[in-house]
């Protein structure tokens, strides 16, 4: 059981690791102390739920619904798309007051609902979650699910709480006008660039 619980955190960390929307979010939440521990927390709970619910069966449903595929690709690249534009308007600003104003002017629900957005309008996520951990936790037998499904559950929370964490760390040096500005430019690099692979993906479906 052991050795299926580390199959499921390698795993998992393999697929929360690589750099996404999720995470330049975090980041950018933890350089301000802003609600990033909350933020931590609702990736966290987000991850539990598509990999519990790829884990015991929803791959086959996701699998089945090209039309929602569909739409979460083509609503996805939309927001991506919207949120980039805002980083890099932030980003490229001359006014530091601008920046800082900025970077404080945001409520918990916007904080929430961004999240949200940026979890689950990526299809990423999905193939990640029910294909991926969801096809190969879903041939083990009903005993070991929860063991495969606790391993990736477990580097799901170490990785969010982590990043957010040591962001919040290094706050007095990220949260400057200049370091903001390099944060806002990278999270709207990854946020078009995320965008663009998705679009390609929603024009192959045609």
């Amino acid at each position: 059981m052991f050795t299926i619980y580390i199959q499921g955190a390698l795993l998992g960390a393999a697929m929360i690791l690589p750099l996404g929307p999720q995470n330049a979010f975090v980041l950018q939440q933890g350089s301000r102390k802003r609600y990033h521990i909350m933020s931590a927390f609702l990736c966290s709970l987000s991850d539990t739920v598509l990999i519990v619910a790829g884990v015991f069966g929803g791959s086959a449903l996701l699998s089945q619904s090209e039309m929602l595929m569909q739409l979460i690709t083509w609503a996805g690249v939309v927001f991506l798309v919207w949120y980039g534009y805002g980083a890099f308007r932030t980003a490229i600003s001359h006014d530091d007051v601008v920046i800082q104003a900025e970077n404080k002017v945001i409520s918990r629900w916007r904080v929430v609902v961004t999240l949200f957005a940026v979890t689950w309008l990526n299809p990423h996520v999905y193939l990640d979650t029910f294909v991926v951990l969801g096809s190969v936790g879903g041939q083990l037998e009903s005993q070991l699910r929860p063991w495969f499904t606790a391993g990736a559950l477990t580097a799901s929370f170490s990785w969010f709480f982590a990043l957010s964490l040591l962001a919040a760390w290094f706050s007095p040096v990220l949260k400057t006008p200049r370091s903001q500005r390099v944060i806002n430019l990278f999270v709207g690099l990854v946020m078009w660039f995320i965008a663009f692979q998705l679009a390609r993906q929603g024009i192959s479906y045609w």
